[in-house]
């Protein structure tokens, strides 16, 4: 399989490198010019296209021939940096390619999901502040998910709880709707949200859906587990 990783100098980026070449895959790296060194690492394992992630035309030639992309949704500043990298990649992805994009539980598909105080305080407050600084624009994010839902490629956008640091603890759980039981403790190690995004290549049972992830050892999916 040829995988096309969109951000892979980020910190989930290259967790997400290195499981595809565990796997085997044929690796295309993505990324900002000023970040190449960041995939030294893997130099010689990998093929590394720079330009900046929502640039159209080098996403056509990053994702050319390629099986499957692997897509770091990044809400950077407030010029629709999301919105034009999941819209390249819609675009100019191969006909029947596996589509799979990160982003955080403020996403939702069915607006089903039950959200805690905290995350619609950082939504609410956190995210408009953002925005007038400049730094990030949740609601871009919201637009880019939104254009991939609509779409009618073999999509999947996995969504992220906190994030940490730390060794595996296998490949997280997950549930439809932010706000069920199993997703209660809220944090997954960032290795192994990379290694649910590269699951998802190959599980077609989540094609066209949504999974908000969590933990596999957390103390809500442990009590989850123990009560089946």
């Amino acid at each position: 399989m040829r995988v096309c990783i969109v951000g892979a100098s980020g910190k989930l980026g290259q967790y997400m490198v290195q499981h595809a070449l565990d796997r085997g895959y044929e690796v295309v790296g993505m990324c900002r010019e000023q970040s190449v060194g960041k995939l030294d690492a893997f130099k010689g394992r990998i093929t590394v296209i720079p330009g900046a992630t929502n640039d159209r035309e080098v996403i056509e030639r990053a994702v050319a021939g390629c099986d499957g992309v692997l897509v770091v949704l990044v809400p950077r500043g407030v010029h629709g940096y999301s919105t034009g990298t999941a819209q390249a990649v819609l675009d100019y992805a191969p006909a029947g390619a596996r589509l799979v994009f990160s982003c955080g539980w403020h996403i939702t598909l069915d607006g089903k999901d039950v959200y805690s105080w905290k995350l619609k305080a950082l939504v609410n407050i956190a995210g408009p502040l953002a925005k007038l600084a400049r730094f990030a624009d949740l609601d871009d994010q919201v637009e880019a998910c939104r254009r991939v839902f609509a779409s009618d490629t073999r999509w999947t956008v996995v969504r992220g709880s906190d994030l940490k640091e730390g060794e595996s603890q296998g490949l997280p759980v997950w549930s439809r709707h932010v706000g069920d039981p199993i997703l209660e403790s809220n944090i997954t190690r960032r290795v192994d949200f990379a290694l649910f995004m590269v699951e998802a290549l190959e599980n077609d049972e989540l094609v066209r859906e949504a999974p908000a992830i969590g933990g596999r050892r957390t103390p809500s999916a442990l009590m989850h587990a123990a009560s089946e």
